[in-house]
């Protein structure tokens, strides 16, 4: 059985794009200490990397209650900004990649419109995506649901079986195998590359690689 050529590819933002995850990672543990709940680095990428903000003010609430969470967030915000400032950068050979792959590209992310003009921003990354990036704040569910990739194929109107997602998060591979696109994880970050394996799933952990990767992907599809 042949797969269908491939006429989109849908990037994750924080991890994929932006080198942010390590940034939060670091936060988030500082909070836990501060605000009573102490945790790993695997357990911070575990209960947050990849989830929607909504889902993440949830289990702080649930944990520790309201007004804990509300200065979580809030410190965990106002200590990010700091450190998207002076630190972020593009996830390494990421530019190389996009400048080696000519198939159609958006960006689909659990996070905001406005973060995701910062942070491309910051690394110049946001005007080869302009016009093309999508947030779960747009759905009705974000990651690990499928509705934010349905959306982004929707919106660039190509069929969910013509998609793959570059993802390095658990909950993003999920939403794309949900959405039924296929997937190149992205094991170069902070999540465990056992996290990522699955169904329609190559593990990769050089941007570089990314794309002869597509094109060995493309190849085997039907014309």
């Amino acid at each position: 059985m042949t797969t269908p050529r491939i006429g989109l590819v849908i990037f994750d933002c924080d991890g994929v794009l932006v080198d942010i995850e390590r940034i939060a990672v670091r936060i988030q543990l500082a909070l836990g200490v501060e605000l009573g709940w102490p945790m790993t680095g695997s357990e911070v990428v575990e209960r947050f990397i990849g989830r929607s903000s909504p889902f993440i003010e949830e289990q702080l609430g649930d944990r520790l209650g309201p007004d804990v969470a509300a200065t979580w967030l809030e410190t965990y915000e106002r200590r990010q900004a700091v450190a998207v400032e002076s630190e972020l950068t593009a996830v390494d050979g990421v530019v190389e990649a996009l400048d080696g792959i000519t198939l159609p590209t958006c960006v689909a992310s659990n996070g905001s419109q406005a973060k995701m003009r910062d942070t491309l921003g910051r690394t110049g990354l946001y005007g080869r995506f302009e016009g093309r990036i999508f947030s779960a704040a747009e759905v009705a569910r974000g990651k690990p649901a499928p509705d934010l990739f349905l959306y982004a194929a929707r919106s660039m109107g190509v069929d969910p079986s013509r998609c793959v997602v570059v993802e390095d998060s658990r909950y993003g591979v999920q939403a794309a195998r949900a959405a039924g696109m296929r997937v190149l994880g992205y094991a170069g970050g902070v999540t465990p590359a056992h996290w990522l394996e699955g169904p329609d799933t190559t593990l990769f952990d050089d941007m570089r690689t990314l794309p002869g990767l597509l094109a060995g992907l493309s190849r085997v599809g039907q014309p």
